[in-house]
């Protein structure tokens, strides 16, 4: 029986892997209304992105290039949207 698996596909730039990797873990989302990232601060799906990027970078990048790359995408984003009005119960 011929076994395939399921590449990824191809992305231009090593933050657009990035990018994707993390939706994909269900790290980060988009603003439905505006389309910023956001940062869902879920350890269990940012050890995902990082376990992929360690286990399965893109052609020609290192696990550790792959690893900082996402830490970079986590780095640069927050866990709200600044277009989105801030939400009631959050006085701060």
């Amino acid at each position: 029986m011929l076994m395939t698996t399921e590449r990824r596909p191809t992305t231009r730039t090593l933050r657009g892997w990035a990018i994707h990797v993390l939706q994909e873990a269900g790290a980060i989302r988009e603003c439905e209304e505006h389309g910023w990232m956001q940062d869902r601060a879920d350890p269990h799906a940012r050890e995902r992105a990082f376990d992929i990027a360690r286990q399965d970078p893109p052609r020609g990048v290192s696990p550790d290039a792959a690893e900082a790359a996402i830490r970079d995408v986590l780095d640069s984003i927050g866990d709200t949207c600044p277009e989105c009005p801030p939400d009631e119960g959050d006085q701060r």
